[in-house]
């Protein structure tokens, strides 16, 4: 269950998780739209961001608090990709384009290839599909190229929906805490085993001290 409203979140500081989301796709395909969307539930059809914008706002995610930052990228032009400080600095990216706009789902295909090497959840949301009369793109191919990415998928329209668009963003933070849970994980067992090898180690030397000396 997702719940936007924050002044029923009555937890400690400290039992907050945090996710920093980065918001990524060519310019006009609605990433504002789609991050305001999500973090007042109101609609705003038109910014004009010459720069990055970022947002802070706590929600419950499966009635548990979470501290979304979301930064709001502002590429120069189409050629314009995530710089490494950005993708150092985010948990979690969406990747967003138009289905009206075919060199927008270009674009964050090229991101996606950049990404291949990177070990970070995302998220591929084609936006305002509430136009289908001027789609460019179909959704089969948001499929495909979401399997390609290994990555969750949705159709939304930031104009008319609110809960497909929040959805989006729940998803793609359950990846992120998953993601986290797994690592931790991992790392527990390394020390785990390098502990075990340690204590071998240490009895094979006892071991070896008490053989009889000639």
């Amino acid at each position: 269950m997702f719940n936007m409203n924050s002044k029923g979140i009555r937890r400690k500081k400290s039992s907050l998780s945090e996710v920093k989301v980065a918001v990524i796709g060519a310019r006009g395909v609605g990433k504002s739209a789609l991050s305001v969307r999500f973090l007042t539930r109101r609609y705003i059809g038109e910014y004009d961001h010459q720069s990055e914008t970022r947002y802070k706002h706590e929600v419950l995610v499966d009635n548990e608090p979470v501290l979304y930052e979301i930064l709001d990228t502002c590429p120069k032009n189409e050629d314009d990709f995530p710089s490494p400080d950005t993708l150092n600095w985010a948990d979690g990216i969406l990747l967003v384009y138009s289905i009206t706009d075919r060199r927008s789902f270009v674009h964050v295909k090229k991101v996606g290839t950049l990404l291949n090497d990177c070990d970070i959840p995302l998220y591929l949301a084609a936006n305002k599909n509430d136009m289908v009369h001027l789609r460019q793109v179909s959704a089969e191919e948001g499929t495909i190229l979401a399997r390609d990415l290994e990555c969750g998928f949705s159709e939304v329209t930031a104009a008319e929906q609110v809960g497909p668009v929040a959805t989006v963003f729940q998803d793609l933070c359950k990846a992120v805490l998953a993601a986290r849970r797994k690592s931790k994980h991992s790392l527990l067992e390394r020390m785990l085993g390098a502990k075990t090898t340690n204590i071998k180690l240490y009895a094979r030397g006892k071991s070896d001290s008490a053989l009889p000396k000639d």
